[in-house]
């Protein structure tokens, strides 16, 4: 069939601006087309909590799919962008099992486990690697070895010269295991004891202030080499009902008044406070403009997603910078460390303090 020149392409840009129509139109009425069902998850009520026989080992059961808890001040919020999150099915996992944390002079390994189940794990790896156990209290998470001078496979673990002599000191490795800052972690301590003299008892746990590099690097290498041996034995099912008792009341509480969060209480040091609560804030995803460790103040931006577009011209534009809109305060006082939140003025946005540290504490414990 002849066409006729200069009649084809009109045809064929009148059929690309039909289809170009249709589907502006589908896009734009396609948010009508849906149910929003945001508020469901607000409104939705509480079931009955499943009861487990008497008999059953509460520790072997937990949550397949966790529903996250709403504070009473998040309900009054309908809003699509101020709903909670779904939950991560991956949040009591860390990105990095058996890691090696550093700070201010002490190093732990960080397991994504509790200590009921680390405990008999803890036990082989001093008795395969040649340092036994001469005393030990699951409650206060403490494992002390035999001497280190009378084997030649523990001699070598803890840095001691191949051969022995009658002038070197009485060596042990002390173990101390506690619960973590972040639900269901254990955090393992490890370091050389020296003394001129056979110990007749469990010497009690002292943090050394200033380690030495060499003393640091040892730390690290039993570490690492506990780290190792822990994850060869992932598999096994042994726990510990005396180290399930190794229990403490947790380290951060969120305080409130009239259901507002107003303060985070974290029973640490400030130094470790002030390092979790810089990663709470980067793993929230909450951008810091500034901060001040001296001073205890760091200042974020917590806008909306919605209050940081700029509406269609994002797409033309380079990306906006993050902007000073709240202020977390980290300050020591009764024996503690609190983290508290200040709101700028020149702020006018939905998100309040409260909103802050409630978001703050889900990434802290």
């Amino acid at each position: 069939m002849q066409v006729l020149s200069g009649t084809r392409f009109p045809r064929m840009y009148r059929s690309m601006f039909a289809v170009s129509g249709l589907l502006l139109l589908a896009t734009a009425s396609g948010c009508s087309l849906l149910e929003d069902r945001s508020e469901r998850y607000v409104s939705a009520k509480e079931g009955t909590p499943l009861e487990l026989p008497a008999s059953a080992d509460e520790s072997r059961f937990s949550q397949v799919m966790p529903i996250r808890e709403i504070n009473a001040a998040e309900t009054g919020k309908m809003y699509p962008s101020d709903i909670p999150r779904p939950p991560d099915m991956t949040s009591e996992i860390l990105d990095e099992n058996y890691v090696i944390e550093e700070l201010d002079g002490r190093a732990w390994l960080l397991v994504n486990d509790v200590p009921g189940r680390l405990w008999p794990q803890t036990t082989a790896y001093m008795n395969e690697r040649g340092l036994g156990v001469a005393y030990d209290s699951p409650q206060l998470g403490l494992l002390q070895s035999e001497l280190a001078n009378f084997s030649r496979q523990a001699r070598e673990l803890v840095g001691l010269a191949n051969e022995a002599s009658a002038s070197e000191p009485m060596t042990v490795v002390q173990l101390r295991m506690s619960p973590g800052i972040r639900r269901k972690t254990t955090e393992i301590q490890v370091r050389r004891v020296e003394m001129s003299e056979r110990p007749g008892e469990l010497l009690p746990w002292q943090d050394i202030a200033n380690p030495s590099a060499e003393a640091m690097a040892l730390q690290k290498k039993l570490l690492a080499d506990l780290g190792e041996f822990l994850k060869s034995r992932e598999e096994s099912k042994s726990f510990s009902r005396a180290a399930s008792g190794m229990t403490s009341e947790p380290l951060v509480n969120l305080e409130t008044e009239n259901e507002q969060a107003v303060a985070i209480r974290m029973d640490l040091d400030y130094g470790r406070s002030w390092a979790e609560a810089n990663r709470a804030l980067e793993e929230a995803g909450i951008p810091v403009v500034d901060l001040n460790r001296s001073k205890g103040w760091l200042y974020v931006d917590f806008r909306t997603e919605e209050e940081k577009e700029s509406g269609w011209f994002d797409w033309f534009s380079d990306k906006e910078k993050p902007r000073h809109t709240h202020t977390v305060a980290v300050k020591e006082r009764e024996g503690a460390v609190f983290i508290e939140a200040t709101r700028l003025e020149s702020y006018d946005g939905e998100h309040t303090t409260s909103d802050l540290l409630n978001q703050l504490f889900e990434y802290l414990y």
